[in-house]
């Protein structure tokens, strides 16, 4: 990959993509079978995956644009409450992860949120079989912790998370890993990252403004 934005911008496009396949891809099927089926009760099941689909991808789609795109205004600080409906909204209502919220100013900056939401994303991503994802930010500090039976953060984002990909080496999987190092590395904040373990992982980060 060439060291440009537009490139950057491309692999981040791919991996939003990826991750809206799946739900936008239920709604489709979900037509299909609406379009063939005529039993009561086989129709109310698909209007189910259709709302359960299409409430997914607006979930999503809420949380890329406050995470990655313009949403929160033009104002420098952003209601906290706007980032915690958003993870709300991406970890969803299955009960399969709990939230823990320890968020403490009731507005954060642009960066400290779009930080938050990024490690929050890479995060919820490592809980394969759901857990428990506590968040806690006060005094330009953000912490962020994942606990739960089956825990796999890939060697490739912890890379990137260290700013240690090569920038012709970075791929949509990573991406997400990518812009969290460079939003806390221009913000002049600090990033800590716990050793692996099976169940748990810590992202720390310092300083931001």
């Amino acid at each position: 990959m060439k060291d440009s934005g537009i490139d950057f911008a491309s692999l981040l496009c791919s991996r939003l993509c990826h991750d809206l396949l799946s739900p936008v891809g239920a709604i489709n099927n979900g037509l299909e079978l609406m379009a063939d089926e005529h039993d009561p009760e086989m129709r109310a099941r698909c209007m189910d995956l259709l709302n359960e689909s299409a409430r997914a991808s607006a979930n999503k789609l809420k949380f890329f644009r406050l995470a990655f795109g313009a949403a929160g205004g033009f104002a420098d600080q952003v209601d906290v409450r706007e980032a915690k409906t958003a993870i709300e909204g991406l970890i969803g209502p299955d009960g399969r992860t709990a939230l823990g919220w320890l968020v403490t100013p009731p507005t954060l900056s642009k960066p400290a949120i779009k930080v938050l939401l990024n490690l929050a994303l890479i995060a919820s991503d490592a809980l394969v079989r759901g857990g428990q994802l506590d968040i806690a930010a006060e005094n330009g500090e953000i912490v962020i912790r994942a606990a739960g039976p089956r825990l796999i953060l890939d060697p490739e984002l912890r890379t990137a998370l260290h700013g240690e990909t090569a920038a012709d080496a970075l791929t949509p999987r990573a991406a997400v890993a990518w812009l969290a190092h460079n939003l806390i590395t221009d913000a002049g904040a600090t990033f800590q990252l716990s050793e692996p373990e099976p169940t748990t992982i810590i992202f720390g980060v310092s300083g931001l403004q």
